[in-house]
C-alpha cells in the first residue's frame, strides 16, 4: 500500500473538497504534470542520471494518465440517455484501468534503460542542481495527490483515486531517486543510479498493475465494500414488518445500486404498499450516499421463482 508521505501539508476542510469537483482537480493534474515533466527533464538533463531519467519518464505517464482521466470524468458525469439508461458512471473505471497499463508500459521502459546503464556505468554531473529541480517536482505532486485522495473519497471518485494513488507512487519514486543519487555523489559507487532504477520501476509497476486489477472489477459489477452491505442491512432490520431477501448490490464509479424483494402481508392495499416501500427507498438512499435502490414488492407467502431458478441454472 502507497502511503501518505506529507503529513505537513494542511488538512483541506469538507466545503473547500466540494468545490474542488473531479473535473478541477483532474486539470489542476494536468497543469502540474506539464510543469514536473519540465523540471525532472532538465534534472536528467544536468546530470545524465538514468534514476532521474526513469522519474520524467512517469511524469509523462501523469500528464497522459490525468489527461485521459479528464475525458472519463467528463463521459461519466453525463446524464442517463436513452442507450445508457443507467447512465455512464463506469467510464470511470477505463480512467483507471487505461493509467494502471500506462504505469506498466513506463516501468518496462525504465527498467530496460537502466540494465543498461548498469552494464555501462557513467559519471553523472550537477547533482546539486538537478536534486534541486526534483524535490521541487516532488513537493507539487505531494501536494496536489494528498488534496485529490482526500476529494476522491468526498465526491466518491474511482479516476481522480487512480490519479491520487499515481502521484502519491510518483512521489516516492523521486524520494527513492533522490536518495540513490545522493548516495551516487558520497560514495562514487556508479552502480547505484541503475539499481536505484530497477527498484522504483519495480514499485510503480505494483501499483499498476493494482490499479488495472480494481478497474476490472469494477467493471464486472463488483459488489459494494462489506462495511456498506452491513449498513444496508442493518437499515432494513428497522422495518419489523417488512421481510427482505434476495438483496444484491454492486458498484458503478460514483453511483451505488442495491435489488431486493420487500415481501409484505397480501391483505395489505397496494397504496399502503407503495408508501412503505418509498421510506424503505429513503431510509437507504439516506444510510448509503449515491445509492440507487431497486425494490421488488411480493405478497409474504410467495417467492420470486423466476429469479430463484436463474439462480440454480445461469446458464
Amino acid at each position: 500500500m502507497v502511503q501518505r508521505p506529507c503529513a505537513t501539508i494542511p488538512r483541506v476542510t469538507t466545503p473547500l473538497l466540494d468545490r474542488l469537483t473531479p473535473r478541477r482537480l483532474l486539470q489542476a493534474s494536468i497543469a502540474v504534470a506539464l510543469l514536473t515533466i519540465g523540471l525532472k527533464t532538465a534534472a536528467w538533463w544536468l546530470t545524465g542520471s538514468v534514476g532521474l531519467l526513469s522519474d520524467a519518464l512517469e511524469a509523462l505517464v501523469n500528464l497522459a494518465g490525468a489527461s485521459f482521466g479528464l475525458l472519463m470524468v467528463t463521459i461519466a458525469a453525463r446524464p442517463a440517455d436513452h442507450d445508457h439508461p443507467y447512465g455512464h458512471h463506469k467510464a470511470e473505471y477505463f480512467s483507471s484501468g487505461f493509467e494502471g497499463v500506462l504505469i506498466v508500459v513506463a516501468a518496462v521502459a525504465i527498467i530496460w534503460a537502466a540494465v543498461a546503464r548498469l552494464m555501462e556505468p557513467q559519471p553523472l554531473q550537477q547533482l546539486d542542481l538537478g536534486l534541486l529541480l526534483t524535490l521541487l517536482s516532488t513537493a507539487l505532486n505531494a501536494a496536489l495527490a494528498t488534496v485529490m485522495l482526500r476529494a476522491s473519497r468526498r465526491h466518491r471518485s474511482v479516476a481522480l483515486e487512480g490519479d491520487a494513488r499515481h502521484l502519491f507512487t510518483d512521489v516516492w519514486t523521486s524520494v527513492g531517486v533522490v536518495v540513490g543519487i545522493a548516495l551516487v555523489g558520497f560514495t562514487g559507487w556508479l552502480w547505484l543510479d541503475p539499481l536505484v532504477a530497477i527498484l522504483v520501476a519495480l514499485n510503480i509497476l505494483r501499483e499498476g498493475v493494482r490499479l488495472v486489477w480494481r478497474a476490472a472489477q469494477g467493471l464486472m459489477d463488483e459488489a459494494l465494500d462489506p462495511d456498506l452491505q452491513a449498513t444496508i442491512e442493518r437499515t432494513l432490520a428497522g422495518f419489523a414488518t417488512a421481510r427482505f431477501d434476495h438483496i444484491t448490490t454492486r458498484k458503478a464509479g460514483q453511483r451505488r445500486f442495491v435489488d431486493l424483494h420487500m415481501h409484505l402481508p397480501a391483505a395489505w392495499p397496494l397504496g399502503r404498499a407503495a408508501a412503505l416501500r418509498a421510506e424503505v427507498e429513503q431510509a437507504l438512499m439516506q444510510a448509503v450516499p449515491g445509492l440507487r435502490a431497486s425494490i421488488q414488492l411480493l405478497p409474504t407467502n410467495v417467492e420470486a421463482l423466476a429469479v430463484e431458478q436463474d439462480e440454480k441454472d445461469p446458464m
